[in-house]
């Protein structure tokens, strides 16, 4: 596994970029644009993992744990979902797609380039509505979502950002008193690359109950899994 990343993440990703002279991410987008419906949320999700089965590995949710990330937002119907790491915006379009009228996505980018390519794919998918883009580090939004962004509460979070804030994330939102009972948190590759730290956690924390799903990465034969940890208060 660690191989085949190194392969597509590293050497197969810069040559490719130093010919083209785009980026990966630029290259997903351009493939949407291309052969995506305009306003059609599940024919841009579809569309990526078309062109990340196919052509290049990237490192959105994908399908297979995608299945998992629906199965839990129908289940939570969520008012206000928080997204920790946007990145192309696939997962963010995903989880748009199901929310109910009124409701509404918070996800958060670090990456200012990535930021870009994610807000024109969630206007394409036609969700901007849906989902507010705050482009930043998550140690410094997160404190200032009461006030600044009006949330009272989190419904549901999807963590998938940089895997060392999993657990000083997780507490950051316990100690801004943003999660209430019920709150569910779901953290994707929790087995490749891995958040040990975040699983042990939550699994010894009194306030959370846990559930794992056992999956593969993305786009690959790899095994991971994603962890849900409901907040029990």
């Amino acid at each position: 596994g660690t191989a085949a990343l190194i392969w597509n993440e590293i050497i197969r990703e810069k040559v490719t970029n130093f010919i083209m002279n785009q980026s990966k991410e630029q290259r997903i987008l351009n493939f949407v644009l291309q052969n995506a419906v305009r306003g059609d949320p599940c024919s841009v999700v579809d569309t990526i993992d078309k062109y990340c089965s196919q052509k290049e590995w990237a490192m959105n949710v994908g399908d297979e744990k995608g299945q998992i990330l629906d199965k839990t937002v129908e289940e939570v119907n969520p008012s206000v979902a928080l997204e920790l790491g946007t990145y192309c915006g696939y997962s963010a379009v995903r989880i748009s797609r199901l929310l109910k009228a009124g409701a509404r996505l918070l996800t958060v980018e670090f990456n200012p380039e990535f930021a870009a390519i994610a807000k024109q794919m969630i206007e394409f998918a036609g969700v901007q509505d849906k989902v507010k883009l705050l482009e930043g580090p998550s140690e410094e939004i997160i404190p200032q979502l009461k006030k600044k962004y009006e949330v009272d509460t989190l419904d549901f979070v999807f963590l998938d950002h940089w895997k060392d804030r999993y657990t000083p994330d997780t507490i950051l939102l316990q100690e801004c008193n943003l999660l209430r009972k019920g709150s569910v948190l779901l953290a994707d590759n929790i087995i490749f690359p891995g958040a040990p730290d975040f699983l042990n956690y939550v699994r010894k924390s009194p306030h959370f109950q846990c559930t794992n799903y056992p999956s593969h990465l993305e786009y690959m034969q790899v095994e991971d899994a994603m962890e849900k940890a409901v907040f029990l208060g």
